[in-house]
């Protein structure tokens, strides 16, 4: 039976929702059917089509008592909005229906399990929470809550471990036909630790082991864990609170992390080999998987950063978008992303220049310009004896408003930087990525939607994220160096 809270929810979406105009949205970039959207949630394929509900309140923009939102699509870039599917209806977790992961069952149905939240006690600042885990079961639009609920509590946890810090279930399936569920906790020293639970029917659950320990290596507690085969090697997803820097790779903060390794399914004993981030820019969070139809593994995440929320106005219809769904593998031992190939159709009206060059005055080019764009460059110094100090490549640029990507090649670095993007917050504006081997010649595929700008360095080796919300009458392009550059430049405009 539905909730009358979910009912209310549904009807001030539709109300609210359809009077944002479509020009108002990114053009390929899921957002909110209106309010708060954050972390995807039970991304999946079910009945023919992919499925991504997300962390989502639908009264106001800003993060508040979370709900699951829904929305549908066929190829994974056009989405349509559908009925909210979860609310904080239940005792157990009437402060927030958390994140959590789908998985279809034999029957037919789809299950849904979530992280249910309940403050403890309201009168200790900040407040503690009670985080269980629970199961929803349903057709794929409407959902019944489990009877039994929640499946998953305190008494299921290791010795030390957090009932305050325990959320975020992600539901695989083993070779011997047992589920499993990946949760993030905390353990007893402060730090995160993804535990594996296996059952037999997605609804009795019990405690396995601990898959992976942080031991305060990488931040403090860890969030949504992802777990997946991928060319031959097992990848380890997940988001970090708290971090410290280390060089380029990891930056303060809130962060994201990807461990590749084997993976001992008799024993559940995943064996580390590598680790990376997973998106080196400034907004990209809490990222899920799916195995699509045809094999593909496919990543779409939560395209903004806890550090960097102000940067929306509270006033805006919307607030948070999902990143470009990325297809993935491994090559040399770490993990590279790409578009899915189907944002390839997407694009049109081909603007290609070579052997261009850069200096110091500005550069424009005829039919390069847009915030709805798929660029990309090569880059390259002219005399190869010589290099050049910077190259720089402004974007959503008018007047003095721009976004803007620079490589200085005698460091090896490329910075986003989005301080003159009209935003009026003091906020994080700046992150800067490693590029290996680019002296010589740097090759940057850079994609633009209205309000989002992600950038892909050597085929996809590192990916740099940003949400921006500049006006959209700034759609300049312009090309600057210091020194002596040559460009290549192939440009397309997204439908």
């Amino acid at each position: 039976m539905i909730s009358q809270m979910l009912l209310d929810a549904r009807r001030f979406e539709k109300d609210s929702g359809n009077r944002i105009a479509g020009d108002m949205r990114p053009g390929f970039h899921l957002t909110p059917w209106c309010g708060w959207m954050n972390d995807p949630n039970g991304f999946c394929f079910y009945k023919g089509q992919y499925h991504m509900f997300y962390q989502y309140f639908p009264y106001k923009s800003r993060w508040d008592f979370m709900h699951w939102g829904h929305a549908v699509s066929n190829d994974l870039l056009h989405w349509e909005h559908i009925p909210a599917a979860l609310a904080p209806d239940r005792f157990y977790d009437q402060d927030g229906v958390f994140s959590g992961s789908a998985k279809e069952l034999p029957d037919g149905r789809l299950l849904l399990m979530y992280t249910g939240v309940r403050v403890e006690d309201r009168s200790e600042r900040p407040f503690k929470e009670i985080q269980t885990q629970c199961i929803a079961v349903g057709d794929g639009i409407d959902f019944e809550k489990y009877e039994k609920n929640p499946v998953l509590d305190e008494r299921a946890l290791p010795a030390g471990g957090s009932r305050n810090d325990f959320r975020d279930p992600k539901i695989i399936q083993l070779n011997d036909g047992r589920y499993a569920a990946l949760i993030a906790n905390r353990s007893a020293d402060g730090s995160g630790e993804i535990l594996l639970y296996t059952s037999r029917d997605g609804f009795s659950w019990k405690y396995e082991t601990v898959l992976v320990s942080n031991r305060n290596r990488f931040g403090k507690m860890w969030e949504c864990p992802d777990f997946f085969q991928l060319d031959g090697k097992y990848v380890l997803l997940t988001s970090p609170q708290d971090m410290l820097p280390q060089g380029f790779e990891y930056h303060s903060g809130n962060g994201t992390l990807c461990l590749i390794g084997d993976f001992d399914e008799p024993n559940l004993h995943f064996q580390e080999e590598h680790d990376q981030s997973i998106d080196y820019g400034i907004d990209f969070y809490a990222p899920q998987t799916i195995l699509t139809p045809d094999g593909r593994r496919v990543m779409i995440g939560w395209m903004q950063n806890w550090d960097a929320c102000a940067i929306r106005e509270p006033e805006a219809p919307w607030a948070g978008q999902m990143s470009l769904p990325r297809e993935l593998h491994i090559k040399d031992g770490r993990l590279y992303q790409w578009p899915i190939r189907e944002f390839d159709e997407l694009r049109h009206d081909k603007v290609e220049y070579h052997n261009v060059e850069v200096g110091e005055d500005t550069l424009r080019l005829d039919g390069i310009s847009g915030r709805m764009v798929d660029m990309e460059l090569v880059i390259r110094p002219k005399d190869p004896a010589e290099s050049y100090t910077k190259f720089a490549l402004h974007f959503a640029e008018k007047d003095d408003t721009f976004t803007s990507i620079r490589f200085r090649p005698r460091e090896s670095t490329l910075k986003i930087d989005r301080k003159f993007s009209g935003s009026r917050r003091a906020i994080l504006h700046q992150r800067r990525c490693f590029v290996e081997d680019a002296k010589d010649e740097l090759r940057i595929r850079i994609i633009l939607d209205r309000y989002s700008c992600e950038v892909f360095i050597d085929g996809g080796r590192k990916v740099m994220t940003s949400a921006l919300y500049t006006e959209q009458s700034a759609d300049g392009i312009s090309f600057h160096a210091d020194g002596n550059v040559v460009m290549d430049i192939v440009k397309y405009s997204i439908l």
